[in-house]
């Protein structure tokens, strides 16, 4: 079964499918390891990481491809990818689409902002029409190869025109045969119920902030409750590299601190150890392809104490 079949079928039985964001081949690796069935590309993870920039539309197209290329050979997980507005119009989301399909994600988010698109927790965006929208849908269905292929509509209509504008989008995207629904920055849960009533079956996608203490766009619910709204799918994109960039300060500052005394700085509370990172990545794996495909003049030369672990075990 391809991984397009696969996420279809993820969305129809394992309700809610809990989609973390990742944005580079760690936060990919450990998504498959700890159970996760798919993820997600975080559009502002990949914009904020590798560019240093807040999410405003300068994360390009092709920086955007290429690192989903990198991370669907990384893992085996189906992955989704967010495409922003789809970078133009709807004869541009008709490239953008099989530039993604042959990256080897499973589908794509497009958004109804105009373009360049913000964040969606930043204030000050704008829409296009949803006439524009809808056309952008229909080419991104043209344009897919695999009919498993998903084109996820977002629209960010609820900061702008407030439930009721959102639920007529909604009503028009899947008219214009969207894979799923992706309503951001719903306010509560009646704005999810309102938008599942417009979706008429298609399913739909609820992202999730931070905590209650961050203030998030979307209220925090519990993932059992959304299932139980009917609720396909939560995503949560920021939430691996806002850990990430936490646990990056704490090391840093035992690290400043270090530098002031004489003490050795030992902090396996902090860090994950060498042993950790050599299993998560596959070095055990590259040393069984060195045994099986070098010669034995080969070996005996890179290892001349015989054949011995590749990666030196931590004591």
């Amino acid at each position: 079964m391809d991984k397009c079949r696969r996420m279809r079928d993820l969305l129809k039985n394992a309700r809610p499918l809990v989609s973390p964001g990742i944005y580079d081949g760690y936060s990919a690796l450990l998504a498959q390891a700890m159970g996760f069935k798919t993820a997600s590309t975080t559009g502002a993870g990949l914009a904020n990481s590798l560019l240093g920039q807040p999410d405003i539309g300068l994360f390009s197209l092709r920086d955007n491809v290429d690192a989903c290329r990198r991370l669907t050979h990384a893992v085996d997980l189906p992955l989704m990818a967010d495409a922003d507005t789809g970078y133009g119009n709807a004869v541009t989301v008709y490239h953008v689409v099989q530039y993604f399909e042959e990256a080897g994600v499973v589908g794509i988010n497009i958004e109804d902002q105009f373009m360049p698109k913000r964040c969606g927790a930043m204030r000050g965006k704008e829409l296009v029409e949803p006439l524009e929208m809808a056309l952008k849908i229909e080419a991104a269905l043209k344009a897919k190869k695999n009919p498993d292929f998903i084109i996820n509509a977002r629209t960010d209509a609820i900061a702008v025109e407030g439930i009721e504008g959102t639920v007529k989008r909604v009503r028009e995207y899947v008219a214009a045969g969207a894979d799923m629904i992706y309503p951001d920055a719903v306010r509560n849960e009646d704005d999810i119920l309102r938008v599942l009533e417009a979706a008429d079956g298609v399913p739909v996608n609820i992202n999730m902030g931070f905590g209650i203490r961050q203030r998030p766009t979307t209220p925090l619910i519990p993932f059992k409750r959304l299932g139980e709204m009917g609720v396909a799918r939560i995503s949560l994109p920021r939430f691996l590299p806002a850990a990430a960039l936490h646990g990056m300060r704490q090391a840093i500052l035992a690290l400043q601190g270090g530098m002031q005394g004489d003490a050795v700085i030992d902090r396996p509370d902090l860090l994950a150890s060498m042993q950790d990172i050599t299993d998560l990545v596959g070095y055990d794996r590259i040393a069984a392809l060195e045994s099986d495909l070098l010669s034995a003049e080969q070996l005996a030369r890179k290892y001349q104490d015989g054949m011995r672990d590749y990666v030196v075990k931590e004591d």
